[in-house]
């Protein structure tokens, strides 16, 4: 072995994705993937930016590291420091500094690292550059389901967002290269593949040229449906998710064109962020709220009952009490599946940080609390409309709920199903689909089933 290799990854679902192809590399190296504990070699932080919170955190993890075995080679990847690589350059914690589109590389640069013991920087100018950086997998940590990047960069620049600049611009992974990783997985016996992206929706627009709707969304649903279509045929493969998408992309003809292929599973989540035209405008955002509640529309027309969730800030600078409680109107009037809510948070390099009306943390907790109280009760509510129902269930793992153990796992609409083990046997019918009738609440969060 070439030594003991802990990784730890903060942010989204790209970054652990990433952090995943970094420890396949580094086990296909010869080194030894170890607990993120005293005593590794080598540590890996693969960093996230998205908010000043979560810059601390990637500082935190990253002297951690270094207080955990000084002597241990410390590498800092991803967006933090691809987004202020002078800061990094100055922590005595970091050794090795990797940014966006250099993790392909982390083996040569670990070995270039140890023959010459200098602190090393790998960056480039990810705003200039057009490659879709080649990283993939051939397995997951989930049991059943694969998160799978397909595409990376957004030129979006919404007001509070600091990810076009960690991020650089729109880039797509080839189709076919993405059809070989999913049959690879396939094979490996995974049955769900989610397709994610910073900015999926986008996805196919560098096949265009700098000229082709540059802004993303609708227009460019095509090279994306092409995509799913392709996986759609893989053997094996039997649901297929999506990350977030852009409300406008959702038109008649793509939902239409989804809805006729089976394997793809009735759950979407579209970002509205706000439910006031106003903030979305000094947002940045490219849609209304009309725009939005049609695109939902469209996708309950097509599918019976779907899944349908979002992300919703409160507390943007300038929110009056009228404009949330015009966003407010808007959600319960919708009434999603489920709502990621966050409290505006205050982002350096960012328009948003020096709008003037910037709230108190106290006014975006109340605020927040508001939403997460009306999120508790829509989603108890989508649950209990499945109460009584047969719902087929990819099953994943054991759960203990309330001192009891279950066998759970999810229907197609992502709804928690739980099955007491008693009289059944767990590792038969893991990542196996069964038709169960949903008898009522294991918990808040999971419908009982019986089988």
């Amino acid at each position: 072995m070439k030594g003991k290799v802990a990784l730890h990854n903060l942010g989204c679902k790209v970054n652990a994705y990433e952090t995943e192809a970094m420890q396949q590399m580094l086990e296909a190296a010869g080194y030894e993937i170890v607990p993120f504990e005293p005593g590794a070699d080598i540590y890996v932080i693969n960093t996230c930016t998205v908010t000043n919170i979560a810059d601390r955190k990637s500082r935190q993890m990253l002297h951690k590291a270094k207080k955990m075995n000084p002597d241990a080679i410390v590498v800092a990847a991803g967006c933090y420091v691809q987004a202020d690589t002078k800061k990094a350059e100055a922590d005595a914690s970091i050794d090795i500094i990797i940014g966006n589109n250099k993790k392909q590389e982390l083996i040569s640069i670990l070995e270039n690292y140890r023959s010459g013991q200098q602190k090393t920087t790998e960056c480039v100018d990810i705003n200039h550059t057009k490659e879709y950086e080649k990283l993939e997998i051939d397995r997951t940590e989930e049991h059943t389901r694969a998160y799978l990047k397909v595409q990376d960069g957004c030129n979006q620049f919404c007001s509070y967002c600091v990810i076009p600049f960690a991020r650089g611009r729109v880039r797509s992974r080839k189709p076919e290269q993405v059809e070989e990783e999913v049959r690879r997985l396939a094979e490996a016996g995974y049955h769900e593949i989610v397709l994610t992206g910073i900015h999926l929706s986008s996805y196919g627009l560098d096949f265009h040229g700098e000229s082709y709707n540059t802004a993303g969304g609708q227009g460019n649903e095509q090279e994306l449906l092409r995509l799913i279509e392709r996986i759609h045929a893989v053997d094996g493969i039997t649901r297929i998710r999506l990350g977030s998408l852009e409300p406008r992309v959702i038109t008649e003809a793509f939902a239409g064109a989804l809805a006729a292929l089976p394997k793809v599973c009735p759950h979407f989540h579209l970002s509205l962020q706000s439910g006031c035209d106003g903030v979305l405008k000094r947002m940045n955002r490219r849609y209304t709220t009309e725009e939005f509640a049609r695109s939902v529309e469209i996708l309950r027309r097509v599918y019976e009952h779907p899944a349908i969730t979002t992300d919703v800030i409160t507390g943007f600078p300038g929110e009056t009490e009228e404009e949330f409680a015009q966003t407010v109107s808007c959600l319960e009037k919708i009434r999603f599946f489920e709502m990621h809510v966050f409290p505006y948070s205050r982002r350096e390099g960012t328009v948003a940080a020096d709008m003037p009306g910037q709230l108190t943390e106290k006014e975006k907790k109340q605020r927040s609390s508001v939403l997460l109280a009306m999120t508790a009760r829509h989603s108890k509510e989508y649950r209990e409309y499945y109460i009584g129902k047969e719902q087929e269930v990819l099953f994943e793992q054991c759960h203990e709920i309330e001192g009891r153990q279950y066998l759970t796992g999810h229907t197609r609409n992502y709804v928690r199903v739980a099955v007491p083990v008693e009289g059944i046997d767990p590792a038969e019918m893991t990542n196996q689909e069964r038709i169960c009738c949903l008898t009522g609440f294991a918990d808040d969060e999971t419908l009982l089933g019986t089988y």
